[in-house]
């Protein structure tokens, strides 16, 4: 059985941006990449947050994250996810701000995700936070998913002392 990906909305946004002119941007988009070639390893959901803010901003742009995420399953919101985030936000453990990446964080734990996968290290891949809410949570009998990065899951399918085809990077 092939384990489980919930894909928060940050790596569909690099992964159909335009190139980036900064080292940092480049390097998570060409990560993104690296890690959507091998997608097929994985069982990937998201949900409606997710759809909600692929479709936001420039229609163009738009247009390629909804694209991106055509066909994958969406995981149903609860009401007792939606009282889940709101509770993390009350307890300070995610910044009132941040209520969307709350509801990222509740919905793969409620479906039981194995993985969230984020490059937003601000609110969700954020060990610190990432602490607080395994505390909360573990009481309640929930588990946080293993949250991070699409760089973190390629483990040792990316290493660049490699010899990869790196024609793809330019």
């Amino acid at each position: 059985m092939k384990r489980t990906v919930y894909i928060e909305t940050s790596v569909i946004s690099y992964l159909t941006a335009r190139p980036s002119k900064t080292i940092l941007g480049a390097a998570h988009q060409q990560l993104t990449k690296l890690w959507w070639d091998q997608r097929i390893s994985y069982d990937l959901f998201v949900s409606q947050v997710v759809w909600r803010e692929c479709a936001a901003g420039d229609p163009d742009a738009a247009t390629k994250r909804l694209r991106a995420i055509e066909g994958l399953d969406v995981l149903a919101i609860s009401e007792e996810t939606i009282q889940l985030a709101e509770d993390l936000v009350t307890q300070r453990l995610i910044p009132t701000k941040a209520l969307e990446d709350a509801l990222h964080i509740c919905v793969a734990t409620m479906h039981r995700a194995d993985f969230l996968l984020t490059w937003n290290c601000r609110h969700i891949a954020n060990p610190l936070i990432q602490e607080g809410i395994a505390e909360y949570l573990e009481p309640k009998g929930l588990f946080l998913p293993i949250i991070c990065t699409p760089e973190e899951l390629l483990g040792d399918r990316y290493d660049e002392r490699r010899d990869y085809d790196r024609s793809a990077w330019h």
